[in-house]
């Protein structure tokens, strides 16, 4: 049995990654070329349930990259919420993206270590410190929404407590059907941008492949 916020051992996967729907399968080749795995599994398990798929997709990506927060400041949140939750497959993903977004390794380190971390500024203190109350009690009390106040409007604050219900309900799920680690590229990818990011969400939300989808396997 595993402690709270710990990660489940090795147990055989409960959902594999077969039979995803098209949409899911052009979105897992997509995103695995641009941070450099294969396709992400994620995607490929998810996408099995195909009618709920294309909903969730089409709102992940209204908060990921289409969201109003700063794309550094989005995955900062999405980190924060992956060391909460103990989800390894969550930060390695979003460290990829994390760095095409523009965190540095010294961004990376902190996130781990939280609001309380030297260096961060004020806002992006007070983001890390609401996502914190958020996991721990979720709820914020009167002085950490002012806090958030002084630095982001009202359909940010929005924005930041769906995204990081999100990011706690996608590491629930990927724990839950024991979703493995994405593979390592056969070859090397070239590395992620923000506009490559933006690039594959826009494909993500027109429902289409890209033209060139690497063969499966």
């Amino acid at each position: 049995m595993t402690e709270p916020g710990e990660a489940p051992g090795p147990a055989a996967r409960r959902v594999g990654p077969g039979r995803a729907s098209p949409l899911a399968r052009a979105v897992a080749y997509g995103a695995g070329r641009r941070v450099g795995t294969g396709p992400v599994r994620l995607f490929l398990v998810l996408g099995r349930h195909r009618r709920l798929f294309a909903g969730w997709l089409h709102f992940a990506g209204r908060l990921m990259p289409g969201g109003l927060l700063p794309r550094r400041e989005t995955e900062l949140v999405i980190l924060r919420v992956a060391h909460l939750c103990g989800s390894a497959y969550e930060v390695a993903h979003h460290t990829r993206l994390g760095r095409a977004a523009g965190l540095g390794e010294a961004d990376l380190r902190r996130v781990a270590e939280g609001p309380a971390a030297d260096e961060w500024t004020a806002r992006e203190r007070a983001l890390l410190r609401a996502v914190d109350a958020l996991h721990a009690e979720r709820d914020l009390d009167d002085a950490a929404w002012a806090e958030l106040s002084d630095h982001l409007d009202e359909r940010e604050r929005i924005e930041l407590c769906l995204l990081a219900g999100h990011y706690e309900m996608l590491a629930t799920v990927i724990r839950t059907l024991r979703i493995e680690p994405d593979p390592p590229r056969r070859r090397p990818a070239r590395p992620a941008t923000e506009s490559s990011v933006r690039a594959m969400w826009a494909t993500r939300r027109r429902g289409r492949a890209p033209a060139r989808r690497p063969p499966a396997g």
